[in-house]
């Protein structure tokens, strides 16, 4: 009875010791994360750091968060965020944001508000910190501009999920519903109010290879950058309007894409329509596009189902045979 208890007593006290230096050696890391970027030239600022949930937990809170990276110009602040672990698994954690944080681009600041934003991050249990698999979801999320605040838009449910496949390839899925469009992009989508106040459902399945691993080492260095991207489905329901997208596609160095993506529109003259409303695709050739693409559509058997590809090539946007513009250049900053 003496010896079990004296093996409990040693195994608690092992235990306590783990913790408190688990809590300590996190609360250095960060705090020598923050001096890093600072010695770097980046606003990097909180008022504090605490390390919590003994015995079982390592529960890392961050109070009145300023991160900005001088080279990009991307900035974000946050009244608390939170890091949750398991003190006997501490690679699967779980970050929880708060109901409002402020965003800041070169161009303009944004205020993001939502209801319980939380993410479920598996990172490799190396010192390179590299994501293994992650989900976000929030509820209730909304995109102001703080300078045009009557300008939001919003989604009753958003999931973003990330699987690393192989080295550097990652199988990405989108699912967002219930997007409700900021006045303006209404007014310019939709002028005459005909479609429905919510897109119903966006969704995308892809697998996109990288040109190196993404770790701790994409904040504090340089993104990866594409280099292949395969799309299973993207799938987008409007009202009666209902786009689907499928195809490889590969990324030159300097972000050029190179492939061809299959397009599947049901009432397509209605998103060609806004397609040129929204400056995708010249007005001046609006006309030329209909007649050609009607044909298309005739010899499909369905004039209001459309199947046709999009082609990128040289720098350029070919729909069917059409040229309809300069191609997207696909960097990360």
């Amino acid at each position: 009875m003496r010896f079990l208890l004296a093996m409990i007593v040693i195994a608690a006290l092992g235990w306590s010791g783990y913790w408190f230096l688990g809590q300590s050696g996190l609360s250095r890391g960060f705090e020598t994360w923050f001096d890093l970027r600072r010695a770097e030239g980046w606003v990097a600022e909180t008022s504090d750091i605490t390390v919590q949930g003994f015995p079982n937990r390592f529960d890392t809170g961050f109070s009145d968060l300023v991160l900005a990276d001088p080279e990009t110009g991307l900035a974000w602040e946050a009244d608390f965020f939170q890091i949750l672990a398991l003190s006997y698994q501490p690679n699967h954690v779980i970050a929880v944001w708060p109901n409002s944080q402020l965003i800041s681009t070169p161009q303009e600041k944004f205020r993001i508000e939502s209801r319980d934003m939380r993410a479920s991050l598996r990172i490799a249990p190396d010192t390179r910190l590299a994501p293994e698999r992650a989900t976000l979801t929030a509820e209730y999320l909304q995109i102001t501009p703080l300078e045009r605040q009557d300008e939001n838009t919003a989604l009753t449910s958003l999931t973003l999920a990330a699987a690393r496949q192989m080295e550097t390839e990652y199988r990405l899925g989108l699912t967002a519903e219930g997007l409700t469009l900021s006045p303006p992009w209404r007014a310019q989508l939709d002028p005459q109010g005909r479609l429905p106040t919510q897109i119903s459902g966006l969704h995308a399945d892809l697998t996109v290879s990288f040109d190196k691993l993404w770790d701790r080492s994409a904040i504090e260095q340089a993104r990866p950058q594409p280099t292949a991207i395969n799309l299973r489905l993207a799938d987008a329901k409007w009202g009666q309007l209902h786009l689907q997208a499928a195809g490889d596609v590969t990324v030159t160095p300097e972000g050029l894409p190179e492939g061809e993506i299959t397009l599947k529109a049901r009432n397509w003259r209605e998103m060609l329509q806004i397609a040129a409303q929204t400056g995708v695709i010249p007005e001046s050739m609006l006309g030329t596009l209909d007649s050609g693409l009607s044909l298309m559509a005739q010899m499909s058997g369905n004039p209001n189902t459309l199947d046709v590809p999009l082609t990128f090539h040289n720098g350029r946007i070919l729909l069917g045979p059409i040229p309809i513009g300069p191609a997207p250049v696909l960097r990360l900053r």
